[in-house]
């Protein structure tokens, strides 16, 4: 392989092969993500996907997908470990980002990055925090249920007032990919919150928990753990949301990884305080 880096670098759009790479780096860094993500990311904005190769190979990479007119997300821009420091993350970077336009963007910043983050235009939104543990006993209460067909329009419509854009076809796809559970709940026959808990290589993964209030929130909760007592759950929290951060720590669950929303310029007003969960921190 050629020492010259970046110059030798040729930035291209992704596969999804391709993209499988990418995931398993994403492991690597112990960031468990789902084990079915990128298929429904897929869905979301197919031209979002970029990798870096150096004589072929896959050196780095990052998506930045368009939500909609106004909105993208950036995530999984990483690097191989041992190309690190040599100018390929940024090389890869400013071609990705390009893809957004004038769009205002959005990402969840580690603490090693917010710093170069904030250099390219991002400013500071709220603290994110993973919270991990072992999912504790508890029972599906009787008006949590499954997800039907019937209850997708409904469920479009409460996403998207939780969201900075509207994603049906991402939402459809993440409601229905393999391994992905989940559930709603209904309080005087209209949708008062839903949540989906799926497997990744470390631990289950619940996202998004979207509700009305706290107490929908543990309700929906409840039902996504209670087929998996004693497992390894993660929960990425938005740190403004107190009512979310207190479900976190009374059930048992740590911040064991913090991560900072940012954003180039502004979004759209949705409801930030029914997001007790972010769906994920790759696409918000």
């Amino acid at each position: 392989m050629s020492s010259a880096v970046p110059e030798d670098l040729v930035v291209t759009r992704a596969t999804p092969d391709d993209w499988r790479t990418v995931v398993d780096w994403a492991g690597a860094e112990g960031w468990n993500p789902g084990l079915a993500d990128a298929s429904a990311f897929f869905t979301l904005d197919p031209d979002g996907f970029f990798v870096g190769r150096l004589d072929g190979e896959i050196v780095s990479s990052i998506c930045v997908l368009n939500h909609s007119a106004d909105f993208a997300f950036l995530g999984l821009y990483l690097v191989r470990a041992d190309l690190r420091g040599h100018g390929c993350g940024l090389t890869t970077w400013k071609t990705a980002l390009s893809h957004a336009g004038s769009r205002t963007v959005g990402l969840e910043g580690v603490v090693a990055q917010q710093d170069n983050y904030r250099r390219s235009g991002f400013r500071f939104a709220h603290r994110t925090d993973r919270f991990t543990g072992l999912a504790p006993a508890t029972e599906v209460p009787a008006d949590v249920r499954a997800v039907r067909e019937g209850d997708f329009a409904e469920l479009l419509a409460y996403d998207g007032a939780c969201s900075p854009a509207d994603r049906p076809r991402f939402l459809t796809a993440w409601l229905t990919s393999p391994g992905h559970r989940a559930l709603v709940r209904r309080t005087g026959g209209r949708v008062t919150g839903y949540g989906v808990v799926r497997p990744g290589p470390d631990a289950l993964r619940i996202g998004p928990l979207f509700a009305d209030t706290a107490d929908d929130a543990r309700a929906l909760f409840a039902g996504l753990v209670a087929e998996v007592p004693g497992e390894e759950i993660a929960v990425d929290v938005p740190a403004t949301n107190a009512a979310a951060v207190a479900l976190a720590r009374q059930a048992g669950l740590t911040p064991s990884f913090e991560m900072a929303r940012m954003y180039t310029g502004p979004v759209r007003p949705f409801a930030e305080e029914r997001v007790f969960a972010y769906t994920t921190v790759e696409v918000g």
